[in-house]
């Protein structure tokens, strides 16, 4: 029974956990047919703050419907898309946007890349264009040791020994 205890207490707590966010209510689109299409395409823009790689129009998340919701109060209330969008860029960031806008903030997100590739084909360039080393050419004295050597070499003689057939 002790050991039961416990278990008993770690299940109720991620149970208890599991419902802790109510589902989310369903959605209600706009009367009007335009407003309904002009949400629809901002939400496709918004990205879900939540599961992060999903836009509010995909996301399950009680906070991806709440976000619906804000953006078609905001419509219906006569907002342009960019109020609609500053608006949630004020309340969370640029990072809500699937496409942040080019300011000194976002720069190195924009132009990081380009300059990483940019950065290293210059390394690529400059290493391959490095003075090379010449090789000096043998001596009369080492051409002789090499000769030397080579006559006499053990390799050879194990290559024949293992390239004759065994009986």
């Amino acid at each position: 029974m002790r050991r039961l205890a416990p278990l008993t207490a770690a299940l109720a707590l991620m149970a208890g956990a599991a419902m802790a966010e109510p589902p989310a209510a369903p959605d209600r689109p706009l009367p009007d047919a335009a407003q309904e299409a002009r949400a629809r395409a901002l939400f496709g823009d918004i990205r879900c703050v939540v599961c992060q790689h999903e836009s509010i129009a995909d996301s399950p998340a009680g906070i991806a419907a709440d976000m619906r919701r804000l953006v078609r109060e905001e419509i219906a209330a006569g907002k342009s898309d960019q109020a609609v969008r500053a608006d949630l860029v004020r309340r969370y960031g640029d990072y809500i946007l699937f496409q942040p806008p080019v300011r000194v903030g976002t720069w190195l997100l924009w132009f990081g890349p380009f300059a990483l590739v940019l950065g290293a084909g210059a390394v690529f360039v400059w290493r391959s264009r490095r003075r090379r080393v010449e090789v000096q050419p043998l001596t009369a004295e080492e051409e002789q040791a090499l000769a030397e050597l080579t006559a006499s070499s053990p390799v050879e003689s194990v290559q024949s020994e293992s390239l004759s057939p065994r009986s």
